[in-house]
């Protein structure tokens, strides 16, 4: 296996955990009652902002630990250029991530026009963003297996 489909694979990972970790924690801060206080809708904004810094930062803490284990494990250096191939399957997998993002923010958006409520917006952006970034993972490595 690559290193590149070994990255892919710990991305995958690392995105679940982080994002099932943090949905746990924030749970029982879930605030009680009408979905529509601004209690609730601080509570919305806060997890969304919350769960982005931290998932960037755990991001670049695994993404550091990943390349010292696989330099120590693997004794061989960690890659430090991308070719073209890389490039190209960097942008294909980026491309069907924000395609699933996008699409993720126009049914959220769809649900403020049916009169849904602030709270389903909000969880379904969540869920959105978090399988946009698994589906990236899993382009990224069905191109390294498959190929372009």
């Amino acid at each position: 296996m690559t290193y590149q489909e070994k990255k892919s694979i710990v991305s995958l990972f690392s995105a679940i955990f982080i994002f099932i970790s943090f949905c746990l924690y924030m749970y029982p801060q879930l605030p009680e009652g009408a979905s529509n206080t601004p209690e609730t809708l601080r509570y919305w904004g806060f997890f969304v902002i919350s769960l982005t810094v931290v998932s960037i930062i755990a991001h670049i803490v695994i993404s550091i630990v990943f390349n010292i284990l696989f330099n120590i494990t693997t004794k061989e250096k960690v890659p430090t250029f991308e070719d073209e191939l890389d490039k190209l399957i960097d942008l294909k997998a980026n491309r069907i991530s924000f395609i699933v993002f996008i699409l993720g923010f126009i049914i959220a958006m769809g649900t403020l026009v049916l009169n849904q409520g602030l709270q389903l917006m909000f969880i379904i952006l969540i869920i959105s963003g978090f399988t946009s970034d698994v589906i990236g993972s899993i382009s990224k490595l069905y191109y390294y297996r498959r190929g372009v």
